[in-house]
């Protein structure tokens, strides 16, 4: 009887955590926890290809990882309270200050710009001709032009904040069409601060809605004149052939070293992985640069339980981060920190994977930390 109550009453009872944005503790309802390793390959398709392209199914994969968020129990949170791999967090910590739609299309545009950057890296770095062309204009957050001593507070917005959302897209601007981010700047550039301008916009959950916006200056260049927020990086990239990585459901941008590696690997000869499977985790740049990611230590957990035993992580992370991997993904898991996607490579032919072959005129390993 006690042991169904527990399971029945939410962890948020008696699950406690620190909120450092407002230095209160508050409860802790949820827990990130390990959820899966997955083969990367079997989720990528690609177009017609060229007679010229070869494709190299490998033996081996590149596995992408993933953690969940759910609710917890008492009974959940006294089992795992001491694990290495179970993390309690807030209602905010797990939710952030965004609403539910603005989640969404931040979690979806995150992972649909990871798999453009790595398709663009990938093959670039086998000689093939990719070119980056703009994307939708859409609000990532809204500038602060004064920050608090904390850096976490803001003390003066800037006047867009009272009508622009965080996942807003932007359509036109003065009747203007906007194709990506430097249409917008150049209606923009034409006006001083405390001028308006129009912005015809769709919004999720809302629809499209027409907002007159007053421009600012830049914090940082007083002599530019902004809307006033920052944009996602929606640009696109246009291939020689037609590539898609069934994500489903799985949002964000932490598989983007891992979908460049299994590109590289089935258009290139030989295993990159000298035949073994290998975990990879970390965001891709377009400069080949790896970039840190949450739940390093439930990731780590995750692949350890699926049995591979190298697992590549950023070594943007801190090195806190990087020995709760370790401790959380046991004696048998060896975690190697990456910088670039050139070092990735270098680590994989230092496990006696084979070098990188281009496959197109113009290209090689030594464009792996290329960009445009």
């Amino acid at each position: 009887m006690t042991v169904a109550f527990a399971a029945a009453l939410p962890a948020g009872l008696v699950a406690e955590q620190e909120n450092p944005r407002i230095g209160e503790v508050q409860p802790a309802p949820y827990a990130r926890t390990p959820s899966t390793a997955q083969p990367v390959d079997e989720r990528v398709r690609f177009g017609q290809l060229d007679e010229l392209v070869e494709q190299f199914p490998p033996d081996a994969s590149f596995y992408f990882v993933t953690v969940t968020e759910p609710r917890q129990s008492i009974l959940s949170w006294w089992v795992g309270r001491d694990e290495p791999a179970i993390e309690f967090l807030t209602e905010e910590q797990k939710f952030g200050v965004q609403t539910p739609e603005q989640r969404r299309v931040f979690a979806l545009e995150s992972m649909r710009s990871s798999e453009q950057v790595a398709q663009f890296v990938a093959l670039e770095a086998l000689g093939f001709d990719v070119e980056i062309v703009p994307g939708d204009v859409l609000v990532q957050q809204l500038v602060c032009l004064e920050p608090g001593d904390d850096g976490e507070e803001c003390l003066r917005e800037s006047p867009s904040a009272a009508v622009l959302e965080p996942g807003d897209r932007l359509l036109e601007a003065d009747g203007v069409p906007l194709e990506g981010v430097e249409d917008l700047s150049a209606v923009v550039s034409a006006k001083q601060p405390g001028d308006l301008v129009e912005l015809r916009l769709e919004r999720a959950g809302q629809g499209e809605m027409t907002v007159t916006v007053e421009l600012t200056a830049s914090p940082t260049e007083p002599d530019r004149t902004i809307v006033g927020f920052v944009p996602f990086d929606t640009r696109r990239v246009v291939l020689p052939f037609e590539i898609s990585i069934d994500t489903g459901r799985i949002g964000g941008p932490s598989a983007g070293l891992a979908f460049t590696l299994a590109l590289i690997d089935q258009l290139s000869p030989g295993e990159l992985t000298g035949g073994r499977d290998v975990a990879v985790t970390g965001t891709i740049g377009l400069d080949g640069s790896v970039g840190a990611i949450g739940g390093l230590r439930q990731k780590a957990s995750a692949v350890a339980q699926t049995g591979v035993e190298i697992f590549m992580v950023p070594s943007a992370q801190s090195d806190d981060d990087i020995e709760a991997a370790r401790r959380a993904g046991g004696d048998e898991l060896e975690i190697i920190p990456v910088a670039t996607l050139e070092e990735a490579l270098e680590v994989l032919e230092s496990l006696g994977g084979a070098p990188v072959v281009a496959t197109a005129a113009g290209g090689g390993a030594n464009a792996t930390n290329g960009g445009s």
